[in-house]
């Protein structure tokens, strides 16, 4: 009887568990679409259990304070996209250093960065948000280095890459940064094709 109850029990939890990591994944999704829409003002606990179809305890019972919500949102959203540049290139980049910028630019274009942003902001003027925040932002800015250096085959050990890298990736920045006001993607297009012609040079063996 006790084993065949193990098993029942096991069985019970799984689904169990399998809701649960939805419900989170769910609330995750849901805090970075209000973030990236109605600011860190605009988005409340409340708001977005409701956009994720959860209630407010449920919200609560996985992320405790709104600090732990929203951190965990981008953080999630970042390694998402992350993976998802990865994949673009499962053998590499073949070469072709303008896909890899233009790939590296849209990171900075796209409904995360916008969350991020209002993230920054929040955390800028919160200050028991701004630890958890800068500390993310961190990891996540190694992390898109390495994508960056892996898919762009560069070497860093050389004097001068490691700085080119991070001077692309802070271009695809403040590219992401006007590109919340007006979509200019034809200026975006020639300023890709021109970072990569310097890339070129610059990583040229």
């Amino acid at each position: 009887m006790g084993a065949v109850s193990t098993v029942g029990d096991r069985a019970e939890r799984t689904p169990k568990q399998d809701r649960s990591r939805a419900t989170r994944q769910r609330l995750l999704e849901a805090a970075v679409a209000c973030l990236a829409e109605h600011g860190w003002a605009g988005s409340t606990v409340s708001v977005v259990a409701e956009r994720a179809g959860v209630s407010r305890g449920a919200a609560q019972h996985h992320f405790p304070t709104r600090e732990d919500l929203f951190t965990a949102a981008v953080e999630y959203v970042a390694e998402e996209r992350s993976g998802a540049i990865r994949a673009l290139f499962p053998q590499g980049a073949a070469g072709d250093r303008r896909v890899v910028v233009a790939a590296l630019v849209d990171l900075y274009t796209g409904p995360l960065f916008r969350a991020a942003l209002h993230l920054w902001v929040a955390a800028s003027n919160e200050d028991q948000l701004r630890p958890q925040v800068t500390e993310l932002e961190a990891r996540v800015g190694r992390e898109t280095h390495r994508i960056a250096v892996d898919l762009l085959d560069a070497d860093e050990s050389r004097p001068g890459v490691r700085e080119t890298v991070q001077g692309l990736l802070d271009m695809a920045r403040g590219l992401g940064l006007a590109n919340l006001l007006t979509d200019d993607k034809g200026r975006r297009d020639k300023v890709v094709t021109q970072w990569t012609r310097l890339l070129e040079t610059a990583l040229r063996d």
